[in-house]
């Protein structure tokens, strides 16, 4: 991997402080561009070099929250991280990742309807793979890939941000109707 230039990260970490005060104060709707350009106090072509567009710079600001989530998942403590029976870690699972959406729901949001298929790939392959590796150790006679999608599905940020901001859904309801679906899948 090409290591950062000192100035290049300086830039960036200006930039994405700048972002993040901008979404704190105003909400994902006053992340402009140019609004961030004058905050960090670089130029506007540097940022469009740098993270391409609004969404672009969307998921830089997620990427810090996501590298501590994949990090628990992976090698954290139980019953999330490693130690746990299969059945328990998938519960918790996708149990974090609901509260995980919702901590950064616009930004996600923002991010995820970038293009058609915008929240593929990246953090949704390290999701599915995880949760296709537990359910097999679970339940080898299920098809674990297309069960893993069905638990992702209702955690993606437009559904989720419709169900509790249009139709008053707590996250916690959808946590217990996840715990539902997955109590028939893991017995």
């Amino acid at each position: 991997m090409k290591r950062e230039r000192t100035d290049a990260a300086r830039n960036r970490a200006k930039i994405l402080a700048a972002a993040e005060g901008i979404v704190a104060a105003q909400g994902v709707q006053g992340l402009s561009m140019a609004d961030v350009a004058a905050a960090a106090g670089v130029g506007v072509g540097t940022l469009y070099r740098r993270f391409g567009d609004r969404s672009g710079l969307a998921y830089a600001l997620i990427d810090a929250r996501e590298r501590e989530f994949q990090a628990a998942f992976l090698e954290g403590p139980p019953p999330l991280g490693p130690g746990a029976e299969s059945g328990e870690r998938v519960r918790a699972f996708v149990r974090a990742l609901s509260d995980r959406t919702v901590e950064q729901l616009d930004l996600l949001l923002m991010a995820e309807t970038a293009g058609p298929m915008a929240r593929f790939g990246g953090a949704y392959d390290a999701y599915h793979g995880h949760l296709v590796m537990l359910i097999g150790r679970v339940r080898p006679d299920v098809d674990a890939f297309c069960v893993a999608d069905a638990l992702l599905a209702p955690l993606a940020a437009p559904l989720l941000a419709y169900r509790i901001r249009e139709c008053g859904v707590d996250v916690g309801r959808v946590k217990a109707a996840l715990d539902s679906l997955l109590d028939g899948l893991l017995g």
